[in-house]
């Protein structure tokens, strides 16, 4: 019992510190209670180096948990407006999309047969429902597979989306202090998809999306086949096939780990995880020591690198390691807590630096010039208070406009 208390809070310190720092290397899972079970009723953790599973972190069957109102923070209980979901588990009816918001350390989730937006608290694991909106205003008590929400993903500017099995639904939801959910309506199939439409319930069901460094989402479906989703002009555009699973295999839940590869899971094939290379959509199975749970959805904070110029910064990364660069250049404090931070400069040329810092997306938000003089020399840099809390880029260039020195920077 002991290892057990300490391998879970081993999980939940990497998830909420440790992380936060650099690339996810773990997904939440939504799982069954049971290790061969189908009912999609259990929250797990994911270790996705080791393949080590933590035990279960939320029973969603549990009809003892109480459930708070994410606007009052009250029981639903003590609401008017919300009292028919007193009692009512957080997981009920299955749960088949959820998706991880890194900024405020919440899972959110929908079941799929009722029309409601939750969340997790994963400090406190306190369960919140959305009682004053519908999520995506279906009458799904019908339980028409395609009006189901499968696929929910938090894009890296804290912005949530969910999009039902039909691709009738585009919803988006916002993950600050006050929710709103917003119906943008259906997607559009791009006629240079060949015919195969994301409407089309053969092909494009089930699966999961997520999001990249370009303002698109990637749906992957049970099917596999591949649709990326312009957000602005909601077109879904077939990019591909992931080839080389099995044939019964159908893809349920999909992450970005952090090499940048995306690992899928299945709610059918028990023996399996795959990770998937989205330079050729080519699978390979994911190697662990212990087996797996199937799983029926997965999330975590990733984005998929699609951009040549990020996919530049993570290589310049670790050329810069091989040359030791962190002994010349080295960022404090990280985490930045106060909208300050120092750039320091030890044994480094003298001469005109730039010093620039960019979000997930590339974009630059702030660039400071700096006149390298000496050694140890230290360059006090403010961050508009107005910026997004996240994760940053630094990058320091020289006169030659050749950058020399790239490090993740946590904003808290």
């Amino acid at each position: 019992m002991r290892k057990n208390l300490q391998f879970l809070l081993f999980f939940l310190f990497i998830s909420i510190t440790t992380m936060a720092q650099k690339a996810d290397r773990f997904a939440y899972a939504v799982t069954d209670l049971k290790g061969d079970g189908a009912g999609w009723n259990a929250l797990r953790m994911l270790n996705t180096q080791t393949g080590e599973y933590s035990e279960v972190l939320l029973n969603g069957t549990e009809v003892k948990t109480v459930a708070y109102d994410a606007t009052t923070r009250k029981p639903v209980s003590e609401i008017n407006h919300a009292s028919q979901f007193a009692g009512q588990p957080a997981f009920s009816t299955g749960v088949a999309a959820i998706a991880y918001d890194r900024r405020n350390q919440r899972l959110y989730f929908t079941p799929m047969f009722i029309d409601q937006l939750r969340y997790i608290d994963l400090r406190t694991m306190k369960v919140f429902y959305v009682t004053d909106q519908p999520f995506s205003n279906i009458d799904n008590s019908k339980k028409d597979q395609g009006k189901i929400v499968t696929r929910m993903v938090i894009t890296p500017d804290g912005t949530g989306y969910a999009i039902t099995n039909d691709g009738d639904r585009f919803i988006q939801f916002t993950t600050g202090k006050k929710t709103v959910i917003t119906d943008l309506g259906a997607l559009i199939d791009d006629p240079a998809s060949d015919g195969l439409s994301v409407h089309n319930s053969c092909t494009s069901f089930g699966g999961d999306i997520v999001a990249d460094d370009n303002g698109h989402l990637y749906i992957v479906t049970a099917t596999r086949r591949v649709f990326k989703v312009n957000i602005a002009s909601k077109v879904a555009t077939l990019v591909g096939t992931i080839k080389g699973l099995p044939v019964n295999f159908s893809v349920n839940g999909m992450v970005v780990n952090d090499a940048g590869k995306l690992m899928v899971s299945s709610a059918q094939n028990p023996d399996a995880y795959y990770l998937v290379d989205p330079a050729d959509w080519k699978a390979e199975i994911y190697q662990t020591s212990s087996g797996i749970f199937r799983s029926s959805d997965m999330a975590n904070g990733n984005v998929l690198f699609t951009k040549s110029s990020n996919r530049l910064k993570e290589i310049s990364i670790v050329q810069n390691r091989d040359l030791d660069l962190d002994n010349h250049i080295q960022l404090y404090p990280n985490p930045v807590s106060h909208n300050t931070f120092a750039v320091r400069f030890n044994n480094l040329q003298v001469g005109n630096y730039r010093v620039e810092l960019r979000d997930v997306m590339g974009r630059t938000i702030l660039h400071q010039k700096v006149n390298v003089m000496g050694n140890d020399q230290s360059e006090s840099i403010n961050i508009n208070p107005a910026s997004a809390k996240g994760v940053y880029m630094v990058q320091v260039i020289n006169e030659k406009n050749k950058t020399i020195f790239s490090q993740k920077l946590v904003v808290q």
